[in-house]
């Protein structure tokens, strides 16, 4: 292990300060799984275009739920119970933390019987299996990419340095057989020091150069067969330090303008490099919602990221146990809401499977009840499914 990984760093998500570091006891059991919910002549469909990739027509509401909930689970053993969630079929993918790693060889193999459990789901594509591997400060894995975002935009070629980045991010993650990199961050920062700036996260100020970064990160990356995710949506460049989502609620004053000219301004050309999710941030933007955060905003996430940029791969939440969200209910009742704003995938990063069952029972009950439309449900259980499919 290298230095950055054998001992806190501060500002890491594993350590205060920065997202997905709450732990949260969610509630217990998966439940009864209940027959699928689907209107008479129901097909499946996605909006990311891929040929003949669906999900089998004979999962139960649990199964299906499932498929968009990634777990997490504490230490370097997994429970019996996260083999069960994924073997059974009710686990779409696991992320992975710094207390989940110790050695390459250790994780490498914790993946391999995860995989194993996975095959035997009735879901015949592989699990997402993710970390953060943002580069300098944030990383989960030693090695690449050594250099953080800052210092790749401020190199003297910064998208040859991305591309490096990108490409040993991919090598490095796809060695342990993780397949989702929850990176680059797109964020554009507004003053030096503040929130996403002070641990190097972000490439620069100059929303181009941020842009040409990603851009070629994304790029990099998934010619090695590791999922990209764009991070965090519309934007967090304009947090002060103090403005941490995974503390409590944050609302930015950033204009319509600021985020289409300066926050936004990144997504486009990731989008058309073919970002596989983008993850969405807990922050509430007035000038596009007045009071939801964003990953609970039908506006943010279906008519801005979908509508105006016309993403069409997978959205994910950040970690739904932040405490941005803490006047939003419980896990489930958070999940529910999420997937009724747009979100694919529900991040579950409290190191606890109960949250992830939680999740995932919360979900299917909104859909055997139609709180969530069967269609729609469908469709982002499909773009997840499709994206499996294109993963190693």
């Amino acid at each position: 292990m290298s230095e950055s990984e054998s001992e806190p760093i501060p500002g890491t998500p594993d350590t205060p300060g920065l997202r997905r570091r709450t732990f949260f006891t969610g509630a217990a059991g998966i439940g009864l799984a209940a027959a699928v919910v689907r209107p008479p002549g129901w097909r499946p469909k996605v909006g990311a275009p891929h040929p003949a990739a669906w999900l089998p027509n004979t999962l139960t509401n649990q199964q299906l739920a499932g498929q968009r909930v990634i777990y997490s689970y504490p230490g370097t053993t997994p429970p019996s119970s996260l083999y069960t969630a994924l073997s059974s079929g009710q686990a779409a993918g696991v992320i992975f933390f710094g207390e989940n790693i110790s050695s390459e060889s250790q994780i490498a193999g914790i993946i391999k019987k995860l995989r194993a459990a996975a095959a035997q789901s009735p879901v015949k594509t592989p699990p997402l299996l993710m970390t953060d591997q943002e580069g300098g400060l944030v990383r989960r894995l030693p090695g690449a990419p050594t250099l953080s975002e800052k210092q790749v935009g401020a190199s003297s070629n910064p998208v040859s340095a991305a591309t490096t980045a990108g490409t040993g991010a991919g090598q490095n993650l796809a060695g342990v057989g993780m397949n989702v990199n929850l990176a680059p961050v797109l964020d554009v920062f507004y003053q030096s020091g503040n929130f996403i700036d002070q641990y190097q996260r972000s490439y620069s100020n100059n929303p181009a150069v941020a842009a040409e970064c990603g851009q070629a990160f994304i790029t990099a990356q998934q010619a090695t067969g590791v999922a990209a995710t764009a991070k965090h949506f519309p934007g967090l460049g304009s947090a002060t330090a103090s403005q941490n989502t995974d503390s409590g609620p944050v609302t930015l004053n950033v204009s319509l303008t600021q985020l289409h000219t300066i926050d936004e301004v990144p997504y486009p050309p990731a989008i058309s490099a073919g970002v596989k999710l983008v993850m969405v941030s807990w922050a509430v933007y007035p000038a596009l919602d007045p009071s939801l955060p964003a990953g609970l905003s039908p506006a943010i996430v279906g008519q801005e990221l979908r509508g105006r940029l016309g993403f069409t791969g997978v959205t994910v939440t950040d970690a739904i146990e932040a405490g941005a969200l803490t006047n939003f209910g419980t896990t489930g009742q958070r999940s529910v809401s999420a997937a009724q704003a747009g979100m694919d995938l529900i991040l579950c990063s409290a190191r606890d499977v109960t949250q992830g069952q939680a999740a995932t029972s919360a979900l299917a009950t909104a859909l055997g009840n139609g709180t969530l439309d069967p269609t729609r449900f469908n469709d982002a259980a499909n773009r997840v499914f499709q994206l499996r499919s294109q993963l190693f």
